[in-house]
């Protein structure tokens, strides 16, 4: 076996048991992001926070998302150095949007962006989403907006995307794409899902040309109450579960 491969072989044995059930989690992520068509080529980017650690896991680059496993996610620290041994490299752009968040957000367990069709389509419009659906409710609770600068390469705007995130769940990144924060990996991809789908909505909606309605002030006025009633209902706790044994009847090779 190459040294390389041996690296990512024995990765289970070098880390912990809550570090490889994170591991387990992100993999499946990136897995569910390709299956639904999510994913942009090799580009676009998830992390995860090492628990009880500053580090945090993301995607090897060059690899496409159905073909991340948890053994080969690359682990760094905030200044974007390995601290686990990987053969891999990861996406620039990818660790200066990931670190800022991971600086200044204790409660970002994850932080999943996506440069989707619907996403980037919202993105670019003046009025950004618009509260047209059930979905969309969800997402305007905890919404912000950042500015496009261009590829995420300088680290000034570090700075400028903590300020305009502040402590929301939801953002949409202008002209780029879409940004979810959670407390957990399902968090995260829940929060993406109903995200993506207001999008889709939106853009569907618009296409058919005539005048759409809004929901009334009055309707969202609720939505903070309902919204708490689902946390301590179902919540995520349903449906990752559901998502995970999907993974595993198409392609459990993301637990290696």
């Amino acid at each position: 076996m190459a040294a390389a491969e041996q690296t990512v072989a024995d990765v289970r044995e070098q880390v912990s048991a809550e570090e490889w059930a994170t591991r387990v989690d992100l993999a499946a992520c990136y897995r569910l992001i390709a299956h639904f068509g999510w994913d942009d080529l090799v580009f676009t980017h998830i992390s995860a926070r090492v628990p009880g650690t500053h580090d945090f896991l993301i995607n090897p680059y060059g690899l496409m998302f159905e073909e991340v496993t948890a053994s080969n996610l690359v682990r760094v620290d905030l200044a974007g150095n390995k601290t686990l041994p990987s053969p891999y490299e990861i996406n620039p752009a990818g660790y200066t949007i990931h670190s800022a968040i991971h600086e200044v957000r204790d409660d970002a367990g994850c932080v999943l962006h996506l440069h989707t069709t619907a996403g980037i389509a919202v993105s670019a419009q003046q009025q950004g989403l618009l509260a047209i659906s059930q979905q969309s409710t969800f997402i305007t609770l905890s919404l912000s907006y950042h500015e496009y600068e261009g590829i995420a390469l300088n680290h000034e705007e570090k700075a400028r995307l903590q300020a305009h995130l502040g402590n929301t769940r939801h953002m949409i990144l202008r002209n780029h794409g879409l940004l979810t924060v959670g407390r957990t990996i399902s968090d995260a991809f829940v929060a993406m899902y109903s995200l993506q789908r207001a999008c889709e909505i939106q853009v569907t909606a618009q296409a058919g040309g005539t005048q759409l309605l809004t929901i009334p002030q009055a309707v969202l006025d609720t939505v903070p109450e309902y919204m708490k009633q689902v946390l301590r209902g179902a919540g995520t706790g349903l449906v990752w579960p559901a998502l995970l044994r999907k993974m595993d009847r198409l392609d459990p090779s993301y637990r290696e």
